[in-house]
């Protein structure tokens, strides 16, 4: 696994050298961009406006602009030089029950493994948090940006999950569902069907049965375009109805259908085993 991040988890007076690693790749089918005329790949250059011409990537800086063209130029000395301790640690802040942080606040996901002579001090920590049933929030600076971040355990291994700050999370407040119930009426038989829907469609979470039929599709299509075969087109989609006439007849041949398909998916009962005869 490519390490992308080396340092330690500062734990009280406690350190332990890791690693990181990401934890995630997107499969995405990659396209290249073409000209039109003769299919050759289009180059992107880095272009001055105001000297026109290319210019070569040792000769770019970094600048940041604080007021309308007008920068700020920052060496790559001067940024790794930054007096920030979670530039090199991954700084414990608080323990917590997993359970308390919403989703919404989650970013990327990574490994950690520990660097030759950490093996027991990290041994230590993810026991500590395993039998303790606690996550770790902690900060940990990456390419130029201090992460707020949760430390926990995926399996047997710790792993670091970035995360938003608080004032980085969008409002739910402009959507103003909370002000729907007031011009919607919903009957109670209504809810009470579609919660008999949710529960005909509950099943274990099994993340190896989900896939990327767009992907699967897009590269289906590549593969005929290739091998010179007719493309055939599907049947289009039909758009989502807009304005549903009788939604509790709707939620009703739901309920049904899904009924349907559990009863069928349903194991029959093993045979019984006769007794051998005496």
């Amino acid at each position: 696994m490519q390490t992308v991040w080396k340092g330690a988890i500062s734990f009280g007076l406690l350190n332990v050298p890791v690693k990181m690693g990401a934890a995630t790749h997107r499969e995405n089918v990659a396209f290249r961009q073409l000209h039109k005329a003769c299919n050759t790949p289009i180059n992107q250059k880095r272009f001055c406006g105001k000297c026109g011409v290319e210019v070569p990537y040792e000769d770019i800086v970094r600048g940041y602009e604080y007021e309308p063209g007008n920068f700020v130029i920052l060496t790559d000395e001067e940024i790794e030089a930054v007096p920030i301790k979670t530039a090199r640690y991954i700084d414990i802040v608080d323990f917590i029950r997993l359970s308390e942080v919403d989703p919404v606040y989650y970013d990327k996901t990574y490994y950690l493994w520990p660097e030759k002579g950490g093996e027991k001090p990290y041994l230590i920590l993810r026991n500590a948090m395993r039998e303790s049933g606690r996550a770790a929030v902690a900060r940990v600076t990456m390419r130029q940006k201090e992460h707020l971040c949760l430390v926990r355990l995926v399996g047997d291994t710790l792993s670091l999950e970035t995360m938003f700050f608080p004032d980085e999370i969008r409002s739910t407040d402009e959507l103003h569902i909370g002000q729907l119930e007031a011009s919607v009426e919903i009957r109670q038989e209504e809810t009470d069907m579609a919660a008999k829907l949710v529960d005909n469609l509950t099943a274990p979470f099994e993340p190896g049965k989900y896939h990327d039929r767009y992907r699967e599709e897009l590269l289906k299509l590549i593969r005929a375009k290739i091998e010179g075969r007719e493309i055939v087109e599907a049947e289009p989609v039909p758009a989502p109805a807009g304005n549903v006439v009788d939604l509790m007849e709707r939620l009703r041949q739901s309920v049904e259908a899904t009924a349907k398909k559990e009863k069928k998916t349903a194991k029959k009962p093993s045979p019984k085993k006769k007794k051998a005869a005496r």
